[in-house]
């Protein structure tokens, strides 16, 4: 049992009472009530966020080169050796290279595919609506984001499932509030790509990140208002909805076990950010 004087359990090296003592008081009351908190290992403490924060600055730089460079003509190969490269000359590693085996250093998915694409000598085309998603390990910590890129002029459909599966993210985000739930998240997200018709996957969401690459919770992109745990400042996690055109359900390649794709063949979407919540708000750590 901690005591007052005690330093406190994040690591600080601050006395607990002048710490998180209250922050405790806080998660009793509404364990007390039936809620479910999250356990101290989720929530960082600054040394934590100094290297997160860092290694989101080098995902979001990586990202925005990826912007200059793609266009049509270009192989979803050569935007993994933009972001290798990238990495490496920056102090980083890319955390997907090797990761349970997979063979790149991001993930590259175009059209159909929901997610986990793999980069190879596939030549991007004009109209095609591509998601690069990257994950930044820098000292030891993790920062993760994704965005869409059209590629020249992309048919209206295309244009306005990526513009409303941003907005979905946006809506995400706008909904984390410290002592919130993150039920408030995916019920943000579904209510608008509900009303544009869109379906959401269920089989994929966001997740915890920072220390490690994947980390509790799971933050799912359906939900329904106060359920699910409570989201406390400190907590450090990904938004990244995936909106499909057509139904929400999807096939992995059999091929290569990673690639989704829409079992429809209709087209999807996906934005991602990582985001840590403060004590009035959320603070969003790659852009």
């Amino acid at each position: 049992m901690i005591q007052r004087n005690d330093p406190c359990w994040c690591g600080s090296g601050k006395k607990y009472k002048k710490c998180h003592e209250n922050f405790d008081r806080k998660l009793t009351a509404l364990k007390l009530r039936g809620k479910q908190v999250p356990p101290h290992r989720l929530i960082k403490n600054e040394e934590d966020l100094k290297w997160i924060r860092e290694a989101g600055k080098i995902n979001t730089a990586v990202l925005d080169l990826v912007g200059e460079k793609i266009h049509a003509g270009m192989t979803t190969d050569e935007i993994d050796q933009l972001v290798y490269n990238y990495t490496i000359e920056h102090g980083a590693t890319p955390a997907p290279l090797g990761y349970e085996g997979y063979p790149k250093s991001c993930c590259t998915s175009i059209n159909d595919q929901i997610c986990h694409g793999i980069p190879d000598d596939t030549v991007l085309k004009e109209g095609d609506i591509v998601n690069v998603d990257c994950t930044t390990i820098y000292h030891g910590h993790y920062a993760d984001a994704s965005r869409m890129y059209c590629i020249g002029e992309v048919a209206s459909n295309a244009k306005k499932l990526v513009d409303v599966t941003k907005e979905c993210l946006e809506a995400g985000i706008a909904a984390v509030q410290p002592w919130g739930n993150v039920g408030d998240i995916g019920a943000a997200i579904q209510t608008i790509a509900h009303d544009n018709g869109y379906s959401v996957v269920t089989d994929f969401c966001g997740h915890g990140v920072g220390n490690g690459f994947h980390e509790d919770p799971y933050i799912h992109h359906v939900g329904r208002k106060g359920t699910g745990m409570v989201l406390a400042p400190g907590m450090v996690f990904t938004i990244e909805p995936m909106i499909n055109e057509g139904v929400p359900s999807l096939f992995i390649d059999a091929d290569n076990d990673w690639t989704s794709y829409t079992d429809d063949g209709k087209l999807s979407a996906q934005w991602e950010k990582t985001l840590l919540v403060t004590e009035d708000g959320v603070e969003i750590i790659t852009g």
